[in-house]
């Protein structure tokens, strides 16, 4: 291989036009079957930009097959073509769409067997596919691989006729649980009857209860013939097991799950048999069940812990109303707020079991809940400014009693009888150790930009609040806690919290 041209040449070569891209893009998306049935390397090609001097042909893309050896132990994308490769990819190039019946090229007395066959979009060549194996790793050829490689010639003819990929076929994404070639490979004929089957697709048949011999049987037949099927496929599912439409489907019986994904191949005159790729993804299936039972179990712990934390919060407020003394009442209702604040953060968490939770709603709610608790019926205004972003759930709960804390402090300490106005403010700073989240509660009318003087403030007789913030910014939170007096009279209290 020459110079390289770009990483990624599919994406950005000059001339493709946007429809024949996408058409290669579907080809690449899904050529991983074709390497593992060829038992070899897959290579696209393209002529290099018009503008690039030197010629030649781009290697736009490739693949490795899973079955077999790879001769390609470097990425080749974006290099030209080698001289003796660059003939045949010319020839192939300017041929054009072959007639039915044509084969590939084959490279003719080398140590490698390279065979090019074009891709064809509307009648036009878009790309050349080449296929690179070394005949002399397996002098014979077993029963499996020679129906490997019959499935990936008609699909390579396929291809060269502009019959596939197919824009109007589901997308073949190779997420988890689709199955490849090794995995199960049952080719049907223009009879719907199984021609092949692989040791692994009968394996995987006989779990679901099919012990019947599946050459000369369709899939549908076998299946409907299995009692233990108790699960009913979706709407088209039938389709896709007799091979007449492309896309993929799961069965259940017998305790296990077999996912089936159907390949039509079509010629000339249409629809002539499809390839039928199993796996037995029975336990990937219970993994995925634990896990969603899991998930279910972790909501309803922090849905349960939420209740009880409200039972105790009612408590507390009928011990508030029948207690004499004012300041009995006030720890009491203080109390009653900060069980309320974890107790909402249960509620948020039984609604959100991601690893980071967005706090923006709940922070808000709480800030203004915490006022108007501790406003006692006072003309207060509460002012919100926050991005609090998304944060990890296990500082949640500490952040949330924070704000609690901070919000209570200043409605006791900065606001009258005629009222007040306190104010929350949230931003998240790009450092050079890392994100950091700064909030600031302030109370006054100071905007965010007021400064004044750094000071400690004196704790007041019971100072259990401004305790509860330093402990959990300090110590939970791993922040800094700042308290300034500010020149309209007001004091506001800055929280820096490192962000993981």
């Amino acid at each position: 291989m020459a110079s390289t041209f770009a990483s990624d040449p599919l994406s950005t070569h000059p001339d493709l036009a946007p429809e024949d891209r996408a058409w290669l893009q579907m080809l690449v998306g899904d050529w991983q079957l074709v390497a593992d049935l060829a038992l070899a390397d897959l290579v696209l090609w393209h002529p290099a930009p018009a503008s690039h001097a030197g010629g030649g042909h781009i290697a736009m893309a490739q693949v490795r097959p899973f079955t077999a050896p790879t001769l390609f132990h470097r990425d080749i994308v974006g290099s030209r073509a080698r001289a003796d490769l660059r003939a045949l990819l010319d020839r192939v190039w300017r041929a054009g769409p072959p007639a039915d019946g044509a084969g590939p090229l084959v490279e003719p007395g080398a140590s490698f067997q390279v065979r090019l066959w074009p891709v064809v979009r509307a009648g036009r060549v878009v790309g050349v596919v080449s296929a690179h194996e070394d005949p002399h790793s397996r002098p014979a050829r077993s029963a499996i691989e020679e129906n490997y490689l019959a499935s990936a010639g008609t699909l390579l003819d396929m291809v060269q006729h502009g019959r596939w990929p197919d824009p109007h076929d589901p997308p073949a994404y190779w997420i988890g649980g689709t199955p490849r070639v090794g995995d199960g490979l049952v080719i049907l004929g223009p009879d719907s009857a199984a021609r092949f089957t692989s040791p692994n697709a009968v394996s995987a048949l006989r779990r679901l209860g099919v012990n019947a011999s599946v050459p000369g049987h369709s899939l549908t037949e076998l299946l409907a013939g299995a009692d233990a099927v108790r699960r009913p496929v979706e709407e088209g599912s039938w389709a896709v097991l007799s091979g007449q439409r492309a896309g993929r489907t799961e069965v259940q019986a017998h305790g296990a799950t077999l996912t089936v994904r159907c390949v039509p191949l079509r010629g000339a005159a249409g629809w002539r048999g499809a390839l039928m790729l199993l796996r037995d993804v029975t336990e990937l299936r219970r993994q995925e069940q634990r896990l969603m039972s899991k998930d279910a179990t972790i909501r309803e712990i922090h849905h349960r812990v939420k209740n009880n934390l409200q039972t105790v919060g009612s408590l507390l407020r009928m011990q508030a109303r029948r207690t004499g003394s004012p300041e009995t009442q006030r720890a009491l209702r203080q109390a009653m707020q900060r069980v309320d604040t974890i107790a909402l953060v249960h509620q948020t968490l039984s609604e959100q079991l991601d690893s980071e939770v967005s706090v923006d709603a709940l922070m808000a709610r709480q800030f203004r809940l915490a006022v108007e608790v501790a406003g006692d019926g006072r003309p207060l205004e509460s002012v919100v400014e926050a991005e609090f972003g998304v944060l990890p759930s296990h500082v949640v709960t500490s952040l949330a009693l924070a704000v609690n804390e901070l919000a209570t402090n200043a409605v006791e300490h900065g606001t009258g009888p005629e009222g007040g106005r306190v104010a929350l403010r949230a931003h998240r700073e790009r450092t050079p150790a890392g994100d950091v989240l700064a909030l600031s509660v302030t109370d006054g009318i100071a905007g965010p930009e007021d400064d004044g003087e750094e000071f400690v403030p004196a704790p007041s007789p019971s100072g259990l609040g401004l305790r509860i913030v330093q402990t959990l910014v300090t110590g939970d939170l791993h922040g800094t806690l700042r308290w300034r007096r500010l020149s309209d009279g007001g004091t506001r209290a800055s929280v820096r919290i490192p962000v993981e």
